[in-house]
């Protein structure tokens, strides 16, 4: 067999791409952890020693971190005066952790996957599903920090804008369904916009009901409620609107909990179904956002529903006519997608 020489150096220059980035996460966690970011974007330029010292960190270890960071445009590196500095751009991705792009938990959750490697290597060879729960700890902050951004910025003035007359309703009073809430993030961003509603956040897992509870609390909010069960089993009825982040795709029986929804829901009440951005067909989907999303899904989402009663496994990357399929198989009879960023999907259905 005849190798071609460029679509060889082509693929081993992706490869050392790879190398950069998967050596270069614990280094983007750590520096978040530090502050060096934050205090670089906020005091920069500066050299090592000063950013060390600013940090109480090593001046060593900081000076070959930045070096890293530079190599991986993550910082700036201003030669003839040997100090680093951030754009306002690497400032919104790393240093602001109130930028809607704020980009680190990724790579929080991107370290639990290395954690559990052997149980995804077991679940290659069985076809079984790993627990939401059975991941190392770092996901679950991770999801959280990654999640919140986007959230923050595009939730109350964007998203639940786009929904026919839900913002009307919350701002008046509404009975509200946060359905995997996780560490309800989006819960309590909707709980400090719309005070006179009340809201109820409802997660299988434990742990993450706690955490919940403890950054309700923190926050301030006493309009919201937290119960740890399964979608299928969602008590109360009479919901003004039920919401679904990022988390749908997840369940083992998605029409299941549709169906559960549209049978708690008020004749005239909406699910909002937000989902990672997708096309329909996996060729649409090979480009960078999809490569994440399909990484994430191949380690979290497809085990995560195989673990569960019918296990249908839609995974992260399941595109609107597949989420549209469970939605209407739960007997909703009207969905259309209200907004999209470049990584959500937001879509509404009416009963």
């Amino acid at each position: 067999m005849e190798i071609n020489e460029e679509k060889l150096h082509e693929l081993l220059g992706k490869i050392v791409v790879e190398m950069g980035a998967a050596a270069n996460g614990p280094l983007i966690t750590i520096g978040d952890k530090l502050g060096l970011y934050t205090t670089l974007s906020e005091k920069g330029p500066m050299s090592p020693a000063e950013l060390a010292k600013a940090t109480g960190t090593a001046e060593r270890y900081v000076k070959e971190w930045l070096a890293a960071q530079a190599a991986s445009g993550y910082v700036e590196y201003d030669d003839s005066s040997e100090s680093f500095h951030m754009t306002p751009e690497q400032a919104m991705a790393f240093g602001n952790r109130n930028s809607p792009v704020f980009m680190t938990g990724a790579f929080y959750a991107i370290t639990s996957l290395y954690h559990d490697e052997p149980k995804m290597m077991e679940a290659f060879k069985t076809g079984e599903g790993i627990s939401w729960g059975n991941h190392n700890k770092c996901l679950y902050c991770g999801t959280e920090k990654f999640f919140s951004p986007s959230y923050e910025g595009n939730l109350v003035s964007s998203w639940l804008p786009a929904l026919d007359g839900v913002v009307e309703k919350l701002e008046n009073g509404a009975k509200v369904a946060d359905i995997g809430c996780g560490h309800a993030a989006s819960t309590i961003i909707m709980a400090k916009a719309f005070p006179k509603s009340q809201f109820f956040g409802y997660d299988y897992h434990d742990k993450s009901i706690e955490h919940a509870r403890a950054k309700a609390k923190e926050a301030g909010v006493e309009n919201v409620s937290f119960e740890v069960c399964a979608a299928k089993d969602v008590p109360g009825s009479d919901y003004d609107f039920v919401a679904f982040f990022d988390c749908l795709h997840d369940m083992g029986d998605p029409a299941g909990a549709c169906s559960h929804v549209k049978e708690i829901l008020k004749p005239d009440g909406t699910c909002m179904v937000v989902e990672p951005y997708a096309e329909d067909s996996l060729s649409k989907n090979l480009n960078p956002v999809g490569r994440a999303f399909y990484a994430f899904s191949t380690q979290l989402c497809v085990p995560c529903s195989l673990n569960q009663e019918v296990g249908l496994a839609l995974g992260a990357q399941a595109g609107e006519k597949k989420i549209k399929e469970a939605v209407t198989g739960g007997g909703f009879t009207r969905f259309r997608r209200a907004t999209e960023t470049p990584f959500n999907l937001i879509l509404e259905a009416r009963p």
